[in-house]
């Protein structure tokens, strides 16, 4: 794990290029041309491109396209085989879930001004939506929770989920997390064709409007290709925890480090950073995070993100390091300093922030509440979590009097002949001379 100095002279060309590294998220040319051409046969050639692919890619091939769908009959028996545990666990976490995300929920408003003209802003669920959730070994009940239940909560109509099933095998906890959530339709495919089936549709799957969920490289790329067709979530990059830390804020090194590889342990290139002033501290965490990695059984992918993308810089003050956190924009901040949540109230770039020494990212991860989709490679400056309003639009209401017309009538059309619109001028124009209505 790099340790720096914030004061040292090269301090600047040593950690400036690490956060630059983040925002090199775009494809190589030959998974965009292998993902384009996938995206081509399902648009295609729909059912019969996706039992293909599923067979070329997965590892099996149902005997007919309705295979490829999950029945009821398994959806209860993945309920079963998880256990009562495993069935309750999900269950609290899908009600604290749902309770944070109804507080989300927006309402319509309306006005009317004096002159007679009624404004209103409608806000409107979208009909259906696809959640991708990643299948076999990187499968995360979590995120399907997480993806679901606030389109359930914004009152989407029919949410339907996607998943790899590779060699034929569908994962009990992502299925079990799927019926708890109560999820419509569910299809064991993945990978790039799964986000075509969603997009464009096929003849036994209807697309979709928004697409949501994590996948890897290809489930990305896919996305980024039919933004425009539907509405995509965003283009996740590796997971990102910043600690800003001092002894006074009541966590041990241990403790802290063990934070720190919660993150590392996710992919090689998930990124830990550790921020405060006391050397002699950071340097006891970083100890700690080495002796630890060791001792996980995802320790090779740990230590590999904690060479490649871990980082502890002393700073001044705690001020400063607060300032440099505002800089990376970390998706998940831990604030483990006193006044914890008076800092957070004034901090502009972090998708989630945790306050205090009880408050780990990984309660955040799994059943605290808030959504754990968040914005990744320092686009926490301007992205939000995923929450109700990404499964909701809105229009406007417009209606004029005949004194609203009067009124604003005159400079609306010298505005369209400002800009050369002589037809847009006209069409207000000819109203004001030949009355419509009241």
């Amino acid at each position: 794990m790099l340790v720096l100095d914030a004061t040292a002279p090269d301090f600047e060309s040593r950690f400036g290029p690490l956060l630059a590294s983040r925002a090199d998220s775009a494809p190589d040319g030959a998974l965009l041309d292998r993902v384009r051409a996938i995206l081509g046969a399902v648009e295609q050639n729909g059912d019969a491109a996706l039992l293909a692919l599923t067979a070329e890619l997965d590892r099996w091939r149902p005997s007919d396209v309705h295979g490829l769908r999950v029945t009821s009959a398994e959806r209860d028996a993945a309920l079963d085989r998880v256990g009562r545990t495993a069935r309750q666990d999900l269950q609290l976490a899908h009600d604290r879930i749902a309770t944070f995300h109804r507080r989300q929920r927006e309402r319509d408003w309306s006005y009317e001004t004096e002159d007679g003209v009624y404004l209103a802003q409608r806000t409107i669920p979208l009909r259906r939506v696809g959640l991708y959730a990643p299948g076999g070994l990187a499968a995360y009940p979590s995120s399907v929770l997480m993806n679901a239940v606030p389109a359930r909560v914004a009152g989407v109509d029919e949410v339907v989920l996607v998943s790899p099933t590779p060699d034929g095998r569908l994962n009990d906890a992502v299925i079990a997390a799927a019926a708890i959530a109560g999820i419509d339709e569910i299809y064991r495919i993945g990978g790039a064709q799964a986000v075509a089936a969603l997009a464009f549709g096929t003849e036994s799957i209807g697309k979709v409007d928004a697409i949501v969920g994590p996948g890897n490289a290809w489930v990305a790329t896919a996305k980024r290709e039919v933004f425009g067709r539907v509405r995509i979530d965003a283009i996740a990059g590796p997971s990102e925890l910043c600690v800003v830390a001092t002894r006074a804020g009541g966590a041990s090194a241990a403790v802290l480090a063990a934070d720190l590889l919660s993150q590392a342990e996710h992919d090689e290139l998930a990124m830990v950073s550790l921020l405060g002033p006391e050397r002699d501290f950071l340097d006891q965490i970083v100890a700690e995070v080495h002796a630890q990695a060791a001792a996980l059984p995802r320790a090779a992918i740990a230590q590999a993100s904690v060479a490649r993308y871990g980082v502890a810089v002393v700073t001044r003050s705690v001020d400063d390091a607060l300032a440099l956190a505002e800089r990376i924009a970390p998706e998940h901040l831990e604030l483990v300093i006193p006044d914890a949540e008076r800092h957070a109230a004034s901090f502009r770039s972090a998708g989630a922030i945790f306050c205090g020494p009880n408050t780990p990212e990984a309660l955040g991860d799994y059943i605290a509440g808030p959504n754990h989709v968040l914005p990744t490679n320092g686009t926490a400056r301007f992205f939000s979590p995923l929450g109700v309003t990404d499964f909701v639009k809105r229009s406007n209401v417009i209606r004029v009097s005949r004194a609203g017309l009067a009124t604003l009538g005159p400079p609306t059309v010298r505005l369209a002949e400002l800009e050369g619109l002589e037809g847009h001028a006209a069409s207000v124009r000819r109203r004001l001379s030949e009355p419509v209505g009241g």
